[in-house]
């Protein structure tokens, strides 16, 4: 087992990084003096770029990378998962993905879509208070009023 270590930005952090044998679990370990917010998105961001969806593709199995997801959406009681191209029926509720992705890019849009923050090219005022996300991919999501002041909290604005 080969030990990496380095130190942080401004010498008050070290990071070590051990090589594992094959079958044994990797672990992250966080030690530090106060969980803050922007180690919480650190910590969640790791999760989100490590997670999966498994989702079936005709006769298919497949596992989406968390990341890839632009957003999901609730229609009639079935939870999609929309990719640069692609559209998939995922299992879970919306709910469940809120919960499980919650300090991550995901942000709950309105009462039936969750957005991924990290694929919105642009952000524009709408109608009402509402506010439009302009995807990477070219399409278009409302933010739903009473959602804005959190999404501006998150953006510092």
């Amino acid at each position: 087992m080969k030990n990496k270590s380095y130190d942080g930005v401004e010498g008050n952090m070290k990071i070590t990084i051990q090589d594992i044998a094959p079958g044994e679990e990797e672990e992250i370990i966080v030690r530090c003096r106060e969980l803050d917010e922007a180690l919480l998105r650190m910590i969640h961001g790791l999760k989100t770029r490590r997670g999966k969806f498994t989702v079936a593709d005709n006769d298919k199995i497949r596992q989406i990378d968390a990341g890839d997801i632009y957003y999901f959406e609730a229609v009639d009681n079935k939870v999609f998962l929309y990719l640069e191209k692609d559209v998939f029926e995922t299992r879970y509720k919306l709910y469940e993905i809120e919960e499980e992705y919650a300090n991550t890019d995901f942000f709950r849009a309105s009462k039936s879509v969750i957005i991924n923050l990290a694929k919105v090219k642009q952000f524009a005022p709408d109608f009402g208070g509402r506010f439009e996300a302009q995807m990477r991919n070219g399409e278009r999501l409302i933010i739903s009023r009473q959602y804005v002041p959190a999404l501006k909290k998150r953006l510092g604005m």
